[in-house]
């Protein structure tokens, strides 16, 4: 029996830095996407002042962008609605802040409430909608920066064949006139 230890054998990782790898400037896996989203919730003064509510359509700000990536703030007042979209080539995090959401795709309808967190792929088709009586507020990571959202309706995804292939967010980003959802 050996009675050598791995730390005897390896030696200890901490005493060797080059092995360490330094904590990244900028997300780069979903897993690290998801984290963002999570760590900018729960800084509540980075966000809450900046946010405002518009009764005649979605308001939406960029908060954060990054290498390949961006960073939106949306509020969402009862009723309204992105429409049935996909994000285009963009992957991404939906983080309900305040408030409550409802996500509807082809396959189930998801009330959202705050803290609740989404990631969907690519050519993921939803509609997320405020069914409340309370105004909400959603963060949206894209990675990368969404720069297309087509709109689509019921009929044309059962033609193309488009089908939900995760789980998801909603908003459009690309520039500060682009519309949301």
């Amino acid at each position: 029996m050996n009675s050598d230890s791995d730390l005897q054998i390896a030696g200890d990782i901490l005493e060797v830095p080059h092995l360490l790898q330094p904590p990244r400037e900028h997300p780069s896996t979903v897993a690290e996407f998801a984290g963002l989203a999570r760590a900018i919730a729960a800084d509540r003064s980075r966000w809450a002042s900046l946010v405002q509510y518009d009764a005649t359509s979605r308001w939406y700000h960029r908060l954060q962008t990054g290498p390949g990536y961006e960073v939106w703030l949306l509020s969402w007042v009862p009723g309204q609605g992105s429409g049935l979209h996909d994000h285009g080539h963009s992957s991404g995090v939906l983080t309900v802040l305040d408030g409550a959401l409802t996500e509807r795709t082809e396959r189930a309808t998801r009330a959202l409430s705050a803290g609740a967190q989404r990631v969907f792929a690519p050519g993921y088709v939803h509609e997320v909608v405020n069914d409340t009586l309370e105004p909400a507020v959603s963060l949206h990571v894209y990675f990368p920066g969404l720069t297309e959202m087509p709109m689509l309706t019921p009929s044309l995804l059962r033609r193309t064949g488009a089908a939900p292939v995760s789980a998801c967010a909603a908003h459009r980003g690309g520039t500060a006139e682009a519309v949301t959802a």
